[in-house]
């Protein structure tokens, strides 16, 4: 496959990059050039403007404080916005997520404008923190293995029409409204309150990002047996009697 390509941007890693999210870019620049895809990888602070030549583009999770700033230049710059325009790839976690939706609760308590790139608005709830291990089934149209990872969050999103679920909960508060969902996509963005990092216990995740930015519909086998033992290590932590 190495006359395809890949451009990897790591968005504002300064303000967004908690819970070692950063591990979803060298995952997925990993993945690449196991199958021999050329990787430039991009790593763009919130003082930088985003490109918008990017293939796919990764948001992590952050406080309150950095999610508001995040947002606010995020809009400002607008780069990743003509991106998604051109037909770029995001994944997001947790405060990453809520900021490519329509609104989220900013550290001030006042309602935060978001990217509007998922049909989604976050609310900020009264009950305890989601936190620990989940377990969910991910949407089949995606046709992914089980969704495994580590939320820590107090933040309640709600879907609207276009956004799809992104899994089904077995365990978990996923995103916090009761109804058994985790995170949220469309056609070429996703969201999560996955950690993990996410990619590291579900490489396949990192796969479809790669087989959506180079349009193709398989990639050739890579030895999975490393994520294999970290998922299965997980997974049956997340099912074991409290």
């Amino acid at each position: 496959m190495s006359e395809s390509s890949l451009r990897l941007v790591w968005v504002y890693p300064d303000l967004l990059s908690t819970y070692g999210d950063q591990g979803n870019a060298l995952v997925v620049e990993r993945r690449a050039t196991q199958r021999r895809v050329p990787v430039t990888r991009v790593d763009v602070r919130s003082d930088q403007p985003v490109p918008t030549s990017g293939d796919i583009y990764l948001i992590g999770g952050g406080e309150d404080r950095p999610q508001r700033l995040a947002a606010e230049r995020l809009r400002r710059d607008g780069g990743l916005n003509r991106a998604v325009a051109n037909g770029a790839i995001v994944f997001s976690v947790c405060a990453g997520y809520q900021i490519l939706g329509h609104e989220f609760i900013n550290d001030l308590g006042r309602p935060e404008p978001g990217l509007g790139l998922l049909d989604v608005v976050s609310t900020r709830g009264e009950g305890e923190r989601c936190v620990g291990d989940v377990l969910a089934d991910i949407d089949p149209q995606l046709g992914l293995p089980p969704l495994t990872g580590f939320e820590n969050h107090q933040g309640i999103t709600h879907l609207g029409r276009t956004a799809r679920p992104l899994a089904r909960l077995r365990v978990g508060k996923g995103n916090g409204t009761g109804d058994g969902t985790e995170g949220a996509f469309n056609d070429t963005v996703f969201g999560t309150y996955m950690h993990g990092p996410v990619m590291a216990r579900n490489p396949h995740i990192a796969d479809l990002l790669i087989k959506l930015a180079l349009d193709v519909n398989a990639l050739p086998p890579v030895d999975d047996q490393w994520y294999d033992a970290l998922r299965a290590e997980r997974i049956a932590a997340a099912v074991q009697p409290a």
